[in-house]
């Protein structure tokens, strides 16, 4: 096979998974167009119906419940591999007693009846709630990726999407779980969740075990790039669904088009899937070197694939360190990077973005074009990025990013609190988005990739569920924050955007004092970088 048929290979099984990462995008961003019908059809509903609301807090209780013990058994989990099991026991335990005795008296026992502020906390929670699955989703990459395959794993995924998206559209029609619609639909989104959590991790590393090691960069930047272009072709598709209808029918059948139309690219991820082979790495580290060889040499030539083979064995043998052996620096550091990238509110404005303009005075058609621009600026300025981080510098191109999103936040937040919205708020949004674009979208992975030496790269699982963690957590919040009655006769919506704000200046000085410049460090010299900071 000549060199560019072997370029044609792997580009496009390059292509097949990266559509791991636009459905990534897709089943994220979708959510966005359906906010304010979801809200009609499954909240405000629940205020003509005593019967029915009794029952959905009794249910959200329940699922609440099971996903809080969910995420805090994944959670202890990553305790035990910092400290001793006997520490390790002692910690989890005093947190499970601890937070449950608040849990308990604070939302179970306290909450009987259908106030604003419960309202408000299911409604964000059912917007958010595909991010529980995100958290359990990356979990199970790492397990899933070494006993089934990174192939095997995204098919999984993918039939999760199909899963998701029927039932999302209609989770009425196939609510197999015993409880109302609402509480179906709150599953299927996290079942979505578990497959977006499953192929971030699954379609970049079978795309770098795929790629040849000269191109290896470009084209798993192009999964981010695959991210953002799943985002933009969903605001695509909410538009032309919505545009011209009547708001009753987008609140009838509007929405569960939007989740139906993501059978769409599922389905062509999961035929495309059965084209391309197992990645080399598995292949070998199930003692399949025979296939191996065969995919190895597709790729890169007879005599390169037996040169890779020997590397695979011998990278085998590398002895991992505990996770603490650099300090509990780097582990604050990356869990930090970890958790301001959300702090900042981007999926409050990537979730909510069609809402936040319908705030601002604009129709339905017209905020959903605004959002379509929204994504199309996040598209351009995270090219921009991948182009630009080598030369420009990650803690530069971030402390930029962390400035003007600051200073975006906080003028949207003031031109809503003086309820001058229009041009001036339009124009705050785009700044912040393509600021978020340039920094702290790309970069904060740049980043994670390399602050971590290779002995402990499995402390970039915790920052990961961090991420997802604390998305969950600013998506949840925002409609209590957004909706509730006395903030929003004090600030008129601006209350939030001023929570963010200040997180972009925190996030400054994080950078600012904390976080390391990696530009044209090798791994070996961060981490001696890291060495010397744990003598001092």
């Amino acid at each position: 096979m000549t060199t560019n048929q072997n370029l044609k290979t792997t580009y496009l099984i390059t292509l097949v998974a990266s559509l791991g990462g636009l459905l990534f995008g897709y089943d994220t961003a979708v959510i966005s167009g359906a906010v304010g019908a979801l809200e009609t059809f499954f909240v405000k509903a629940l205020d003509g119906s005593p019967e029915m609301a009794v029952q959905s807090i009794f249910h959200f209780k329940i699922i609440l419940t099971l996903c809080l013990l969910t995420i805090v058994g994944l959670l202890s989990s990553f305790v035990f591999k910092f400290y001793t099991r006997k520490t390790a026991t002692l910690a989890v335990v005093l947190f499970l007693v601890v937070s449950g005795l608040l849990y308990y008296y604070g939302f179970l026992k306290s909450t009987t009846g259908l106030t604003d502020n419960l309202k408000n906390s299911i409604f964000g929670f059912m917007v958010s709630s595909a991010l529980v699955g995100c958290i359990i989703g990356a979990s199970m990459g790492d397990k899933i990726a070494n006993s089934i395959g990174r192939r095997n794993g995204l098919l999984i995924a993918a039939v999760l999407f199909i899963i998701s998206a029927c039932g999302s559209g209609y989770p009425d029609t196939f609510n197999v779980f015993g409880g109302n619609a609402l509480t179906s639909f709150i599953i299927f989104r996290i079942i979505g969740g578990i497959g977006v959590g499953l192929a971030s991790m699954l379609s970049p590393l079978y795309i770098a075990e795929m790629a040849p090691a000269n191109i290896r960069g470009k084209l798993v930047s192009f999964n981010q790039f695959a991210i953002v272009g799943g985002m933009l072709i969903v605001y695509f598709v909410n538009y032309f669904i919505v545009k011209g209808q009547s708001a009753e029918w987008i609140n009838t059948v509007g929405w569960r088009n939007m989740f139906l139309s993501e059978n769409v690219p599922a389905l062509l991820f999961l035929l495309c899937l059965f084209i391309v082979p197992k990645t080399p790495r598995f292949q070998v580290m199930k003692g399949r070197d025979a296939d191996a060889e065969k995919v190895l040499t597709q790729l890169n030539g007879k005599e390169k694939a037996l040169h890779i083979i020997k590397e695979i064995k011998a990278s085998f043998n590398q002895k991992k360190a505990h996770w603490l052996s650099f300090g509990w620096g780097i582990v604050i550091v990356g869990i930090l990077l970890s958790v301001f990238q959300q702090f900042v509110g981007i999926n409050v404005v990537l979730y909510y973005a069609p809402e936040i303009f319908k705030g601002m005075g604009m129709e339905t058609d017209a905020s959903m074009l605004q959002t379509i621009i929204v994504g199309a600026i996040n598209m351009i300025f995270t090219v921009l990025a991948i182009f630009t981080v080598d030369n420009f510098g990650r803690k530069k191109l971030m402390l930029i990013g962390s400035v003007v999103m600051a200073l975006s936040m906080i003028g949207l937040g003031f031109s809503l609190y003086l309820q001058t919205t229009g041009f001036a708020s339009l124009l705050f949004m785009l700044m912040y988005i393509a600021a978020f674009a340039m920094s702290w979208g790309p970069v904060t992975w740049v980043l994670l990739s390399e602050i971590f030496p290779n002995r402990i790269k499995g402390v970039l699982a915790v920052a990961v569920a961090a991420q997802w963690l604390a998305n969950l957590v600013v998506s949840w919040t925002f409609p209590m924050m957004n909706n509730n009655t006395e903030l929003t006769e004090l600030f008129h919506h601006g209350f939030s955007y001023w929570i963010y704000g200040v997180m972009a200046v925190l996030s400054a000085l994080f950078i600012w004092k904390f976080v390391p410049e990696t530009k044209g460090k090798t791994l070996e010299e961060m981490e001696q970088l890291w060495d010397k900071s744990n003598t001092k």
